[in-house]
Order: C-alpha cells, then sequence, then structure tokens
C-alpha cells in the first residue's frame, strides 16, 4: 500500500493557541506535545 504524504495545515488561530500553550509554565508535557505537532502543521508566514 502506497503512503500518501498529508497536505492538512492547522489555522493561524489553532496556531496562536498552541504557542501560548508552548509558552505557559504550567502547560503539561502532553499538552506542550500536542501544542508543538499543531505548530509544525501550521503555515508559515
Amino acid at each position: 500500500m502506497k503512503k500518501t504524504s498529508s497536505k492538512k495545515t492547522s489555522s493561524a488561530k489553532l496556531a496562536t493557541k498552541a504557542s501560548k500553550a508552548l509558552k505557559s509554565k504550567a502547560t503539561s508535557k502532553i499538552t506542550k506535545s500536542l501544542a508543538g505537532s499543531v505548530l509544525a502543521q501550521a503555515k508559515a508566514k
């Protein structure tokens, strides 16, 4: 079976929330991991 790459991107609004989560000291490790994934999928400005 052939793998296809996903072309999905995160919205700017979601990327902003993910960035804030990464900067917060109260954020759990799993939340930071998910936030990092969101930012990796976000479109560059």
